[in-house]
């Protein structure tokens, strides 16, 4: 029978300890600077967009899918898509920098941009709580004749200014400005005006019917009058129709994606990729003028495809 004596702990040497000890500590000498540089080499090529998966997916270059008029801008009879129009992603979008003076210009009509009804769409990002997104202006000394749509107060803002008197001003519910992108639509018709949101009805309200039609420039970027809140984000696949586009026209538009050609083109007025650059590809001619905006091909952090 054993024996053992009260209060008796049985314990390992303590040198098989500090061997151990001594042991990672070396390892960790040895190998600590590698660990750390491959550490850091990976969160730089995540933040690059490596790591994500469409950085991988086909992408549309340039003018690969326009619009097709054979008897002349603002033709409507035989009018197609042309080219690759599949809805892959762009291999550009545009970059805004509100430190500086950056828009995107198209001065001297058409007016067809204000014909009411009408509809504006847009994919954006930024982390802005105040900015312009479209401005339509009469001229840089005057304002009457104006509509504005712009991020105010982290939401999207519509208002417009006829002659004498404000028509609508209409907020959405939400705020966009969280460095995700979204795709957001403006639609007036008559005196009533929608925000959708993602393809999805965020707010409406009814006002005054007013006329924008003897605006003088179309503006992308910023309120052209002015010289301040310059949008500070991306956007990209800029569509403008002289038609009230419908809630489902609207959520086939989204689930088209950033790359989405247009859906009416019978009323499409211009269309703007930004996809490398600021032309038009509706064939209307309506080419626009960039003005310190950078066309950028690692724009993929906070897309995901509807």
């Amino acid at each position: 029978m054993k024996t053992f004596r009260k209060g008796f702990v049985k314990r390992k040497p303590l040198r098989k300890a500090s061997a151990k000890a001594q042991s990672a500590m070396e390892y960790l000498m040895t190998y600590g600077w590698a660990i750390l540089i491959i550490s850091v080499v990976l969160a730089a090529l995540f933040q690059l967009g490596v790591f994500n998966p469409m950085t991988f997916a086909p992408k549309a270059p340039p003018g690969s899918c326009q619009v097709f008029r054979p008897n002349g801008p603002y033709t409507t009879q035989f009018i197609n898509l042309e080219g690759v129009c599949s809805g892959e992603l762009p291999q550009y979008v545009a970059q805004f920098n509100n430190d500086t003076d950056t828009y995107i210009i198209r001065p001297n009509g058409p007016y067809a941009y204000g014909t009411n009804p009408f509809s504006w769409s847009l994919w954006i990002k930024t982390t802005q709580l105040n900015s312009y997104l479209i401005s339509q202006n009469r001229n840089k000394s005057n304002y009457n004749n104006e509509a504005i749509l712009q991020v105010s107060n982290g939401k999207i803002y519509y208002w417009d200014y006829g002659s004498s008197s404000y028509g609508i001003q209409l907020s959405s519910n939400e705020a966009i400005n969280d460095g995700i992108w979204h795709f957001v639509v403006f639609v007036r018709n008559g005196n009533t005006g929608y925000i959708y949101i993602d393809g999805q009805l965020n707010n409406q309200i009814t006002g005054n019917v007013v006329s924008i039609q003897d605006a003088y420039s179309f503006v992308l970027g910023s309120n052209y009058r002015d010289n301040n809140l310059f949008f500070n984000g991306s956007m990209a696949n800029v569509q403008i129709y002289n038609t009230s586009l419908s809630a489902n026209e609207i959520q086939a538009l989204y689930l088209e994606g950033i790359g989405g050609a247009p859906i009416d083109l019978q009323n499409l007025v211009a269309w703007w990729p930004l996809n490398g650059n600021a032309n038009d590809y509706s064939g209307n001619g309506n080419n626009g003028q960039a003005y310190n905006v950078n066309f950028v091909s690692n724009w993929y952090n906070g897309y995901t495809p509807p």
